[in-house]
């Protein structure tokens, strides 16, 4: 897998830092993880955490494979399989560089343990959509957003050259959109304070 750049690198650790003033969570999934280069940059603040990844792509499965994560999940929090497999068994759940709609919203809620924190950064502000769902938000700030990995993200079997090509796209859209409108962010921190919709009914 190849390498984070610095400035994401540096854009990752930051997102990692806003978890620093709670206590450290004993685990932590990373929804749409791909190479697990949020956990990877999480780990320098949180060095006794354990870190699960879930994503639609293998990639998941080969960063467990290089340790990069305790816990490799393929496929979508969205399942009821995978969403009752995991329920309440994290203290974090972190949704980045996502559009959640409120079935996405709803499965976070259900794998994250009673006082557990949802970390959110997406382009629209999801405030009134978790307080609807029973969360105590504890921060918001905006912020220059990681542009999502649009490319990559459609094509989540690609391998290879493909697999390259696809991150490199996902770069030049990164740069493109730098300094524009859609280059910011809500950064959301809220607190599960109880038990949201069931999803893991069929």
């Amino acid at each position: 897998m190849p390498a984070p750049t610095a400035p994401s690198v540096r854009r990752l650790r930051s997102t990692a830092r806003a978890m620093l003033p709670f206590p450290e969570p004993e685990s932590w999934l990373d929804v749409e993880t791909g190479d697990a280069d949020f956990p990877e940059a999480a780990r320098r603040f949180f060095p006794y955490t354990a870190f699960d990844g879930l994503d639609p792509s293998p990639r998941v499965l080969h960063a467990q494979a290089v340790e990069r994560l305790e816990e490799g999940h393929l496929g979508r929090l969205t399942d009821p399989q995978i969403t009752a497999r995991l329920r309440a068994r994290y203290d974090v759940v972190s949704l980045l560089n996502q559009r959640p709609r409120t079935q996405d919203f709803q499965a976070a809620l259900a794998v994250l343990r009673p006082g557990g924190h949802l970390l959110v950064e997406c382009p629209g502000d999801p405030r009134a959509e978790l307080e609807s769902q029973g969360c105590t938000i504890i921060a918001t700030a905006r912020r220059s957003a990681h542009i999502p990995g649009r490319v990559t993200t459609r094509l989540p079997r690609a391998t290879g050259p493909v697999a390259s090509a696809a991150r490199g796209l996902d770069h030049a859209l990164a740069l493109l959109l730098a300094g524009t409108r859609f280059a910011r962010a809500y950064r959301v921190i809220a607190r599960k304070d109880r038990e949201g919709t069931d999803t893991s009914a069929p």
